[in-house]
């Protein structure tokens, strides 16, 4: 999918239908990379390793964090701890975060969105 940007995939948020293959399939389109599913809408999002993971990578997360309840981060197939400064700041908004390997991410997300939270999912793309 190329475009703008500045502009999100789909509008709205939506359960993950598939992964793997270095992408993901959600609402009938496919995209490949890292996703970033918000509440209000789902982007591309550049990080392909947990390393990249910082305040600016997740920066549409901090400008939507009072609609966020909970951020899950899916770190592809390998874990990850946070820096404790990266959890403080989400903290500091009220945003529990919560990180496990990409595939366990993307089941709790379609869970929670099933339950109507306010979740939100940064998934690092797998193989």
């Amino acid at each position: 999918m190329a475009g703008d940007p500045n502009a999100p995939h789909f509008p709205r948020s939506a359960p993950i239908d598939a992964y793997g293959k270095g992408g993901f399939a959600f609402a009938g389109m496919s995209h490949r990379g890292s996703l970033l599913c918000l509440p209000d809408a789902i982007w591309a999002w550049d990080v392909t390793d947990p390393a990249m993971i910082d305040r600016y990578s997740l920066d549409r997360v901090f400008a939507a964090a009072n609609g966020i309840d909970t951020l899950l981060i899916g770190t592809g197939t390998g874990m990850w701890l946070p820096p404790p400064e990266l959890r403080q700041a989400l903290k500091a908004m009220r945003v529990v975060l919560d990180t496990m390997q990409t595939g366990p991410a993307v089941r709790t997300y379609n869970i929670m969105i099933g339950e109507r939270r306010r979740v939100a999912a940064a998934l690092i793309a797998v193989p």
